[in-house]
């Protein structure tokens, strides 16, 4: 949905996103069909920051008055010596994906963790309106829930973080390499005092591991391709477990045909793009923006 109500005045306030590249985003259509919606001046731009110059960006943006900047890779972690503050979700993850600019000051956030979540309840308040069931235990989950993480990368570190704050009981990380699970594992445990697990995705204790568990989250980005093999076997899952595939490309990833496949309830990442979008536009204009919006824009 294009942005057709554009007009750039003296008044327009700027945000954008910082990347290297930065040329693939989606946010900016996102965000603009956002404001267009609300009728706010705003525009939203992206940046190419090259590495090394994320410093000198910022003082850039305070000099020009920028109401707030989107960062994506690879500056995630290099924009926070910079910074005024940081959210506790961002102190947590590590990482900053949301920066927003007020006299002289940069305060730092990470809205993936919320926007993970928010999705997540999203879709099981739908799912629990239309079936009339489990009403009280879909309206908090997944509080009180074992869940398996596929993946130890940066997205594994925001999605873990948001299922602490959600309160599960227990997280096993599942990845090739078996190293980097473990340590993330150990890492985020003795940080949020939830049990984890890490362990390699051969490992022959991942099957009823997954079996067992009443949410898969993916967040590598291995079931982007069809030629590639999923890294769990369908065989493996229950109906009672939900498959969560963070990834948003393509809408309906191969792991998520294959969970529909025995009958579990899918979720893919396009809705978490929008709420962590959304949770951003909120933050930067004190206005609740129209998710649809925001959806639609992105199918364009």
């Amino acid at each position: 949905m294009p942005n057709n109500n554009l007009h750039i005045t003296g008044h327009t306030r700027i945000v954008g996103v910082i990347g290297a590249p930065v040329e693939h985003s989606r946010s900016p259509q996102m965000h603009n069909a956002a404001f267009a919606k609300a009728q706010l001046n705003y525009v939203y731009l992206p940046f190419h920051v090259r590495p090394g110059e994320v410093a000198r960006a910022l003082e850039g943006f305070k000099a020009i008055n920028v109401v707030g900047i989107n960062v994506t890779l690879p500056h995630k972690q290099a924009v926070i010596p910079f910074l005024t503050s940081l959210s506790r979700e961002a102190q947590l993850i590590g990482a900053v994906n949301t920066l927003s600019f007020g006299e002289g000051q940069i305060h730092g956030d990470n809205t993936d963790a919320p926007g993970f979540l928010q999705a997540l309840r999203e879709f099981k308040g739908e799912v629990s309106s239309e079936s009339r069931q489990h009403a009280g235990r879909d309206s908090s989950f997944p509080e009180g829930e074992d869940v398996v993480v596929l993946g130890a990368g940066g997205s594994a570190r925001a999605v873990v973080v948001a299922l602490t704050l959600a309160g599960v009981a227990s997280i096993v990380i599942a990845n090739r390499t078996v190293s980097k699970a473990i340590a993330l594992a150990e890492e985020m445990s003795k940080k949020t005092g939830v049990t984890m697990h890490g362990m390699g995705l051969a490992d022959s204790q991942l099957p009823a591991t997954v079996s067992q568990s009443a949410l898969l989250v993916n967040t590598t980005s291995a079931s982007m391709e069809s030629s590639q093999p999923l890294l769990i076997s369908a065989d493996w899952l229950q109906p009672r477990t939900m498959v969560y595939d963070i990834v948003y490309t393509p809408p309906i990833t191969p792991l998520m045909q294959a969970a529909s496949s025995v009958g579990c309830q899918t979720l893919g990442g396009i809705q978490m793009l929008v709420h962590q979008g959304a949770i951003a536009f909120e933050k930067w204009t004190g206005v609740t923006p129209c998710t649809e919006v925001m959806r639609q824009a992105l199918s364009l």
